[in-house]
């Protein structure tokens, strides 16, 4: 244990305790805790968003080929519902969870379906995961973050990684395809600005 006196204040801790080498391993459990509680806050409050300007579209806008990998709105929140599901059907391989103790997660998805032919089911399915989500991150712990998951990755090799790191790696999915949704809507005529941070930063 690393010791460097001085007592001068960071917020509320002292020189002791950031180079205190076990209160430093806390320190970033709890910061990871804190992230994943942010970002699981953040992707159910942007989706509430996105979701609103989505239901504006007509059946043909929803399923309309735009020219990405992804190539529809649809595709792309399918993409997005069935990474989450297979991320949250992974994590269960850590520990038992009490919110993902649900006959939901024997259904297998390939990341090559497209689910949600209707608009209504899609924002049916995507309100029952974003409640799912925040209640899987109400029970983790610190001893959590700072544990190993192992788990086969869709190509069949065997992964051993940090725990807290999958789930920060989950959890920030989302991100970048909802910026493909956001180019998708302008090109629709859809004005949308809804990834903002600050919504949930208060």
């Amino acid at each position: 244990m690393a010791w460097v006196t001085g007592g001068k204040h960071f917020g509320q801790y002292t020189y002791e305790h950031w180079f205190d080498e076990d209160f430093e391993a806390r320190r970033v459990n709890f910061m990871q805790k804190e992230i994943v509680r942010l970002y699981v806050d953040y992707n159910k409050s942007v989706n509430d968003t996105m979701n609103g300007i989505i239901g504006t579209l007509s059946q043909a806008e929803w399923e309309k080929p735009l020219g990405g990998f992804f190539p529809s709105v649809r595709s792309l929140c399918s993409h997005i519902y069935i990474s989450d599901f297979n991320w949250l059907k992974r994590l269960r391989g850590f520990k038992s969870f009490a919110a993902l103790n649900d006959p939901l997660f024997d259904k297998s998805y390939s990341h090559k379906d497209t689910l949600f032919e209707n608009m209504g089911d899609y924002f049916s399915a995507r309100s029952d995961m974003d409640s799912r989500m925040s209640a899987f991150v109400n029970e983790l712990t610190d001893a959590d973050m700072g544990g190993m998951l192992k788990f086969t990755d869709p190509h069949g090799k065997v992964q051993e990684q940090n725990f807290g790191g999958c789930v920060l790696r989950f959890l920030t999915h989302e991100i970048h395809h909802r910026g493909g949704i956001s180019v998708y809507l302008d090109m629709l005529g859809r004005d949308n600005d809804f990834s903002s941070l600050g919504q949930v930063l208060k």
